[in-house]
């Protein structure tokens, strides 16, 4: 990636502050050619006048103030980009707020960053004054660091999953409403084709969990980690399941039951304020994961399949929905932006860590499918809808809210398409003594 001129001789504004102003220290274009190197893919102004890159750049990035550059200069990276970015000191033009996907793009294809020299970071710090080595005070989206969660519990305990889940869940229904669609689902969709609306890939994916679960009327079926109730009253209404969905934010399961009352299935669908380790000690017909596993922690999942095996019958059938990493030797933990402003203490392992822990637990895991580049399509989809209904968005949950939203969105769509991180349907069976089995020799849910 570079922030200086993409052509030689390309046009660019004198790097000098505006009249009046009797400091004559380094420009914020001297601060971004100091951190950069080679052609510059993009347009840079700053709060001083000065600029720098081609004048008919298609994005540009403006450096608002002080505190943004401050924010970029004390947590160098996606954090400090986040934090000007969220604040508002630092704007993107050229792409809708709603989703900044090709910006993303073209930052991290073209522009390269450098670590100054030692004598040149020194000349830098004296010209714009000590205190910018001083951070700001972050955005009030940002969550507290790793270390400062303690305060919360030790990382997935109860309290501390119920804080982590209800910075991310809690957020607005109304918005939800506006970014999800009808379906009210949050997790990836399945497109039979990428012409496919939204709404036609999410039924796609609940009828595909379904199927794989075999699920027919009068079964029992428990949802962990249930969200909306989405999964919970598509089996109901659709396959005459009795359906109990367990979630940690109480966001979700107020507007889940309000639904369950509203589309009549109150009675085969029910929606719990729950824990998932405090679900119902009974044995159910079958169980679906559909978005919890990244929540749970990596060091926990013996104990998470442990206790979806256990309210798992004899010859029942477990369906687990996550995101993963690509490989099983990339690290657990998020990076900072993620793990600040959108899942705390967030984990994911790679696919073979998740098959292994289910066998690990007695479970025979029976098929297995990626499903990453649907979640890219489903990701650009919600994106489209922030878009759509931004003004409405940032009315209801603020403009620096809605910006996290659709940052993070278009980051992971990118990453999707790119094979950073995957998405992978796991089906397993919990087998009778010796192995019994009426798993079928074929899948019975392929034509």
């Amino acid at each position: 990636m570079s922030l200086t001129d993409r052509d030689q001789g390309a046009a660019s504004v004198p790097a000098t502050p505006p009249a009046g102003n009797g400091h004559r220290g380094p420009t914020v274009a001297d601060v971004v050619r100091a951190l950069t190197t080679g052609p510059l893919p993009v347009r840079i102004t700053g709060y001083d006048g000065s600029a720098l890159g081609p004048a008919d750049a298609g994005i540009t990035l403006s450096i608002r103030s002080e505190r943004g550059l401050t924010y970029l200069l004390t947590a160098p990276g996606d954090l400090g980009m986040a934090r000007a970015y969220v604040s508002g000191d630092l704007a993107l033009q050229g792409v809708h707020p709603g989703d900044p996907y090709e910006a993303l793009q073209v930052l991290k294809d073209e522009l390269r960053l450098r670590t100054p020299s030692l004598a040149e970071g020194l000349a830098l710090v004296r010209g714009l004054g000590w205190e910018r080595l001083l951070p700001p005070a972050p955005p009030p989206q940002e969550a507290l660091p790793r270390w400062k969660r303690v305060i919360n519990g030790l990382r997935h305990s109860r309290s501390r999953d119920s804080t982590a889940i209800s910075h991310h869940y809690d957020v607005s229904n109304a918005f939800y409403e506006k970014v999800l669609g009808p379906s009210m689902t949050y997790t990836c969709a399945v497109y039979r084709s990428p012409d496919d609306t939204l709404e036609q890939a999410q039924t796609a994916k609940y009828d595909l969990v379904a199927q794989k679960l075999a699920l027919r009327a009068g079964m029992r079926l428990l949802d962990v980690g249930c969200g909306w109730g989405g999964m919970v009253r598509h089996a109901a209404r659709e396959y005459g399941v009795k359906a109990l969905g367990v979630t940690l934010s109480k966001a979700q399961a107020q507007w889940a039951r309000a639904a369950i009352e509203r589309e009549g299935l109150t009675g085969l669908a029910e929606v719990r304020h729950l824990d998932y380790r405090d679900a119902p000690r009974e044995q159910f017909d079958a169980v679906s994961s559909i978005g919890l596993t990244e929540h749970v922690g990596v060091r926990n999942y013996p104990t998470y399949f442990a206790a979806l095996r256990d309210r798992l019958r004899p010859d029942g059938r477990l369906l687990n929905h996550c995101i993963t990493r690509a490989d099983n030797r990339a690290p657990h933990r998020s990076g900072a932006f993620i793990d600040r402003y959108v899942f705390p203490d967030g984990e994911l392992a790679g696919p073979g860590r998740l098959v292994g822990e289910l066998h690990d637990v007695g479970l025979e895991v029976q098929h297995e499918e990626n499903l990453r580049r649907h979640y890219a399509l489903t990701l650009a989809a919600w994106c489209r809808n922030l878009v759509e209904h931004w003004d409405f968005c940032v009315a209801e949950v603020g403009a620096g809210t809605a910006r996290v939203w659709g940052l993070y969105m278009a980051g992971s769509r990118m990453a999707f398409e790119r094979n950073g991180i995957q998405l992978h349907q796991v089906l397993a069976t919990r087998n009778g003594p010796e192995g019994a089995s009426s798993y079928p020799l074929r899948p019975d849910w392929l034509p």
